[in-house]
């Protein structure tokens, strides 16, 4: 259950709130109204999905391997982004770090498409 599946949260434009899959996790995808929401849903989505998965006799994939990155990075940004990000944080009730992640993960998903 702990194993590093990625997980992309976008935006629904069309219902409001925000949509989470792991790409690896065919069909495993869940929606809420906010980042705090759609993040515990996706735990509780991926969660199900694996046990369904095992129960059925379904293969379960690997996550890719990501051996040359080490998920982490230092960037260095002006104050007041700092603070606006803080602030936008906290009004989702999410860490900065998940709400940063959130912002990357929608803007590299929205570059793809």
């Amino acid at each position: 259950m702990k194993l590093p599946y990625k997980l992309e949260i976008i935006p629904d434009r069309a219902e409001g709130g925000y949509a989470a899959s792991y790409p690896e996790l065919r069909g495993c995808i869940t929606v809420g109204s906010t980042l705090a929401e759609v993040t515990l849903n996706a735990e509780d989505a991926k969660r199900e999905w694996l046990l369904a998965a095992m129960e059925e006799g379904i293969e379960i994939p690997e996550p890719l391997a990501d051996l040359e990155y080490s998920g982490q990075f230092k960037l260095r940004i002006p104050k007041a982004l700092h603070r606006s990000l803080a602030q936008h944080s906290k009004e989702q009730g999410v860490s900065m770090n998940q709400y940063c992640l959130y912002l990357l993960t929608k803007n590299d998903a929205e570059a793809r498409y």
